[in-house]
């Protein structure tokens, strides 16, 4: 057999090339991440961060959350099923992950037209996220300048919403992402457009509050949110990407896309 030599060996995937070093940090690290997350995207987001590498935690109780916080070292906060104990949990999790100096980042999943949501979802920018993870037109409703989607569906792309991801990152000091057909990560400063990723991210519960909770385990890894958030906007969507290759349609998806996360990297990383 003819060995290979480095020219046979195909080019290492540049997107994950930039990004690997902080996959293998996660990975090598194993970050425990408090997620306050919709209840019906627990398992998903519980098995994406297990698969990544990372450690899932979630309670949402005022008694409880704030306390577990402390020995976390990452904070997820997803409005997605908002809950009464959610409601009054949320805030006094945020103000102990803040007082710590635990990086968080904050899902305004289907704020617009929500009476309740909407409001916390504001109040809680103040406390200057690590990172906001949306949609397009949940970022335009944080921005001021947008009525909001259709529940947790974006009525507009992530590109039409690049002025207000800027706004809110200068409001927080942090990064903002933005998922869609094409993701934009941005700050106050930089931006970054992520072209990747398969239509069947969309067709499965829960796919964002998983990256919502993967940017937490990354930005526990990797001081620089904007890195940290585009570092887990690729893994994801290449996961997605490989997953969708190997699925016969939404339920195969789920199940190559757990693998998929444990998978991404590796081959660069060695």
């Amino acid at each position: 057999m003819t060995p290979t030599t480095p020219q046979d060996r195909p080019s290492p995937d540049p997107d994950l090339a930039e990004v690997a070093p902080v996959l293998a940090a996660v990975r090598a690290q194993a970050p425990l991440v408090h997620c306050l997350t919709a209840t019906v995207s627990m398992a998903l987001v519980a098995d994406g961060l297990l698969a990544a590498g990372a450690r899932p935690m979630m309670t949402e109780t005022a008694a409880e959350a704030p306390v577990l916080t402390t020995v976390a070292d990452a904070l997820s906060i997803n409005l997605g099923t908002l809950s009464t104990d959610g409601m009054d949990g949320i805030p006094a999790t945020v103000e102990v992950a803040v007082r710590e100096g635990r990086p968080w980042v904050l899902d305004p999943t289907a704020v617009g037209i929500a009476p309740v949501r909407t409001p916390l979802a504001r109040s809680l920018l103040t406390q200057r996220p690590t990172v906001v993870r949306g949609n397009a037109s949940e970022l335009l409703v944080l921005a001021g300048s947008g009525a909001g989607g259709r529940g947790a569906d974006a009525t507009d792309p992530a590109e039409a919403a690049a002025d207000a991801a800027r706004a809110v990152a200068a409001r927080t000091g942090g990064a903002v992402a933005v998922s869609g057909a094409v993701d934009v990560v941005c700050d106050a400063r930089r931006s970054r457009r992520v072209d990747r990723g398969a239509a069947l991210l969309t067709r499965v519960t829960g796919t964002g509050c998983l990256l919502g909770a993967l940017t937490a385990a990354c930005t526990a890894v990797c001081e620089d949110p904007v890195e940290a958030a585009l570092a887990a906007t690729v893994w994801l969507d290449v996961a997605g990407e490989l997953a969708a290759g190997r699925a016969a349609g939404p339920g195969s998806f789920r199940m190559h896309l757990l693998d998929a996360l444990d998978e991404v990297g590796r081959e660069v990383e060695r």
